[in-house]
């Protein structure tokens, strides 16, 4: 069967007075080939720019093909939306959690730079929780740094490179918001019975958090954008999929509310909520694309909080 050749005139989202067009399409071709085409033309990297049906829709995935479109064959049109400079979402990962990796301990080793004198003339008594919130922080962000490295397998490559700045400034700034107070020579710690339970929370939540991770990375094969509904394996600690749809964050939540408790630290508390604010946003759209993606998602689950949200 001969393919069926169309042209295709791409106008700016933004200001759609002029276009270009783009010919010898075939419908058999994806969206990511036609990108290719464009971006020769326009002199852009493929990563910059995303493709809309309408001005204002939404952005069309790379391995959508053409003829699923349902373009007229005369005067068939789309619209480009230059995202702006890009970096690797790896890249992004990594730089926003190596900062709180090395931030944090400079407020433990080094608290005359930090605090001055006082840190000479103080003999603070809760020296050993901060010690062991360090292990923690580090621990938590060694974490991710591994994760980000050999674990996660990234669906989008790259993010605009604004999202650096931002990013950073936000892990870096808590992270040092959060040792100033954990490490000040006049902090108070509570009582042991607090930071032992605190602890022991949040060593078991990020081990949730670690074996939701596992569990998502054999899901999808290296290299694939395959998607499919993820269950419980045999770990336990992997049954919270029974009751929500991202209970990587619900683990992350867990261990940052036990870093709250076990420091009793207002900073770390504000990081805390101000991370599942974030991340219950994030776990409504997950959850929003399950349900719209597969027919048979299990209708018990909530996106974040069992039962509740």
């Amino acid at each position: 069967m001969e393919k069926q050749i169309i042209s295709i005139e791409i106008f700016n989202a933004k200001s759609p007075q002029k276009g270009i067009t783009i010919d010898n399409v075939s419908l058999n071709d994806d969206i990511l080939s036609l990108k290719k085409k464009f971006c020769v033309l326009k002199n852009l990297a493929v990563e910059r720019i995303s493709f809309k049906l309408e001005p204002t829709g939404k952005n069309l995935v790379d391995n959508q093909i053409i003829s699923e479109l349902k373009l007229p064959i005369l005067n068939a049109q789309l619209y480009y939306r230059d995202l702006g400079p890009q970096i690797a979402w790896k890249t992004v990962f990594l730089a926003e959690y190596a900062g709180p990796f090395f931030i944090y301990p400079i407020f433990y080793f080094q608290p005359t730079l930090i605090y001055g004198d006082i840190a000479k003339s103080v003999v603070t008594s809760s020296k050993c929780v901060a010690t062991i919130a360090l292990i923690c922080h580090c621990l938590h962000y060694a974490k991710r740094l591994y994760e980000t490295q050999f674990v996660h397998r990234f669906s989008n490559g790259t993010m605009p490179r604004r999202n650096l700045f931002k990013n950073c400034s936000y892990y870096w700034g808590f992270s040092a918001f959060i040792a100033y107070f954990v490490n000040h020579p006049l902090y108070t710690s509570p009582g042991f019975t607090q930071v032992f339970v605190s602890l022991c929370c949040f060593l078991i939540a990020e081990i949730g958090n670690y074996s939701i991770h596992i569990l998502l990375r054999d899901l999808r094969p290296a290299g694939s954008k395959e998607r499919k509904i993820p269950y419980p394996n045999k770990n336990p600690l992997t049954l919270l999929y029974n009751y929500v749809s991202c209970p990587n964050y619900t683990y992350e939540v867990i261990s940052w509310i036990s870093f709250s408790l076990m420091t009793q630290c207002l900073p770390a508390g504000l990081f805390t909520i101000a991370g599942f604010l974030q991340m219950k946003q994030w776990a409504n759209g997950k959850h929003k694309n399950y349900r719209k993606e597969f027919p048979n998602y299990p209708k018990g689950r909530t996106p974040i909080v069992p039962f509740i949200c």
